[in-house]
């Protein structure tokens, strides 16, 4: 299944006009901690995909990888509550498995969210469709590709 969900985000990306950035690391890049080790980069440029529940819809918070996600927030910035999403909920929805949920390519479109932290930061890197593949982007450039609304969804320290 990795093969046909990374070509999806490949083929979301080139869609938007962004460039194949798509890189694998065999060792994985399940975790934000994986992933940062696995890039070369600081936790807090891994923009990771948290999914929930809305009713039917995912809800999805991109999220910078040093921040935990607030979901009284989430469901304050949406309007609706959220619950969290079961493992085969969030494949059977967004077409992908946990650990390499990407911000593009869904099955179905979410209601997205990006942490407004990641706004701060240059270059991110983000889930490409497998728990082994990742692509670099910025925060403006996912914006820009999702259409998600910039948010304050970290939990307070």
């Amino acid at each position: 299944m990795s093969g046909s969900s990374v070509d999806r985000v490949r083929a979301a990306l080139l869609a938007a006009g962004h460039p194949d950035t798509i890189q694998a690391f065999p060792e994985g890049t399940r975790s934000a901690a994986d992933a940062a080790a696995a890039v070369g980069c600081d936790v807090a440029q891994i923009a990771k995909s948290i999914v929930f529940r809305a009713g039917p819809r995912a809800v999805l918070v991109i999220a910078s990888g040093a921040n935990r996600v607030d979901t009284s927030k989430v469901a304050a910035a949406i309007g609706q509550p959220i619950k969290r999403a079961e493992g085969s909920w969030v494949r059977d929805t967004t077409g992908f498995a946990i650990g390499g949920v990407s911000p593009v390519g869904h099955l179905a479109p979410p209601i997205l969210l990006l942490d407004a932290d990641l706004m701060a930061l240059g270059e991110v890197w983000a889930a490409a469709g497998s728990p082994q593949h990742v692509f670099r982007t910025s925060a403006a450039e996912l914006v820009r590709m999702t259409g998600a609304t910039v948010a304050e969804v970290k939990e307070a320290a």
